[in-house]
């Protein structure tokens, strides 16, 4: 996509209203596009990308760009444009003292500016993270945050292996290859647009992260079980669930958002599956929750989270979130762990996952909960992959880090009520 000039002011203008962090930047930057619908869609992933580009690395923007002609703004949309579009391309439509600036600043060696802010993490998550790593590898995990993630399908194998599945996007003219730990993963080289292939129409395939599809291989339900996703929001774990039962027992879908569950109707008719039943709740202590207490064989509790484990995809997160926005989280989450808890039958399974990188809100959470209940014990996660021949070196939890596995951040915890 070449560059034109007003893209430069279209992205200004976005940028600032993204900067207000008033909201999600992803919700901030569709109000923008469909303000302005004569934008063709490469012109909009150009703006797109030039301000998620921001997003990731701003303190280290900001702090290029402390100096230099124009507004603070126009010089950060510059810097986000030269990252995603390259300075030659911006060169015809900049004025010569701003050329000059970019001239300067791509000169600079980013291993130059301190490492504080080349990690581009606010102080609190730096100092939640410290914790857990040594520097070295804090500053690998920051970089990493830096880059967009890479796009990942799960084979549907209701419809398809595999191999049909890469056979497909090999025919479409699509690079992708198999994940290195999922199964039915497959990672794809860019962003292509999947939705117009016959494969995906047919059910062939789902967008879904790696790391998502490595939760569900831990809820390992089996043929003819009672199964809830009690977080199931659009659907995505539902379904590999779903499939992981060959569409057999019953698989129940709970959320307390009717437009999320919308999104799964779509995506459920495609797959094929006949056992998943969507269902809508007020909270974790719905009336229809307590009809099916102690009768589920598998629960998975994804709880909503901080999300700071998706800083790739949402960067603005990180800026979002606060400590106080994590300590009103954390006792939601154990209220919902503790409700759906109540459904899982003696010996029976209870997986709570979240997409966040902070103890608070994985193992404080879990400890919490094992605390006061004597009933439910700890399952190594190294075992339960280990049964599931799936080869990943893990400890009594699932830990997975966009530095080391190329996967969004996640936590999951096994957890088994007692016979």
């Amino acid at each position: 996509m070449r560059l034109h000039g007003f893209l430069i002011g279209q992205t200004e203008t976005l940028l600032a209203d993204v900067l207000k962090f008033t909201g999600p930047a992803d919700a901030a930057t569709s109000r923008f596009f469909r303000a302005h619908p004569k934008l063709g869609h490469g012109e909009r992933g150009v703006i797109a990308e030039a301000v998620f580009a921001v997003l990731r690395r701003r303190m280290e923007f900001a702090h290029l760009a402390e100096s230099g002609t124009g507004s603070p703004n126009r010089r950060l949309a510059l810097l986000g444009l030269m990252q995603t579009a390259g300075r030659t391309a911006l060169k015809p439509f900049v004025s010569e003292a701003e050329n000059s600036w970019l001239e300067h600043v791509a000169k600079i060696d980013p291993q130059s500016l301190p490492l504080r802010i080349r990690m581009n993490l606010p102080d609190w998550i730096y100092q939640a993270l410290s914790s857990r790593f040594e520097a070295e590898e804090l500053a690998r995990l920051a970089a990493s945050l830096n880059y967009p993630a890479p796009l990942d399908l799960r084979a549907n194998p209701i419809k398809a292996s595999r191999d049909d599945v890469l056979g497909a996007l090999s025919k479409a003219a699509i690079e992708a290859g198999a994940t290195p730990y999922a199964p039915f993963g497959i990672r794809v080289v860019g962003k292509p647009p999947l939705t117009k292939l016959d494969a995906f129409q047919d059910g062939w395939l789902e967008v879904q992260d790696e790391g998502s599809q490595l939760l569900c291989s831990l809820v390992a339900p089996k043929r003819g079980e009672m199964v809830v996703d009690f977080c199931a929001g659009a659907g995505g774990k539902t379904l590999a669930l779903g499939a992981m039962m060959r569409s057999t027992g019953r698989l129940y879908a709970f959320d307390i958002s009717d437009r999320r569950l919308a999104k799964l109707k779509p995506r459920l008719a495609r797959s094929g599956l006949s056992n998943v039943n969507p269902v809508l709740i007020d909270s974790e202590h719905d009336a229809k929750i307590k009809r099916l207490a102690g009768k589920i064989d598998r629960v998975l509790v994804d709880a909503p989270c901080s999300g700071l484990g998706t800083l790739r995809r949402n960067p603005d997160l990180k800026w979002r979130q606060s400590p106080e926005s994590i300590a009103e989280l954390t006792p939601k989450q154990l209220s919902i762990l503790t409700s759906a808890a109540r459904l899982v039958k003696k010996g029976g399974r209870l997986v709570y996952a979240t997409c966040s990188i902070l103890d608070a809100e994985n193992e404080g959470v879990v400890q919490q909960f094992l605390a006061a209940h004597a009933d439910f014990q700890l399952v190594p996660a190294r075992d339960v992959l280990a049964e599931q021949r799936i080869d990943l070196e893990m400890g009594d939890f699932l830990s997975l880090w966009p530095h080391r596995h190329s996967t969004d951040g996640f936590f999951a915890a096994v957890l088994e009520r007692r016979g």
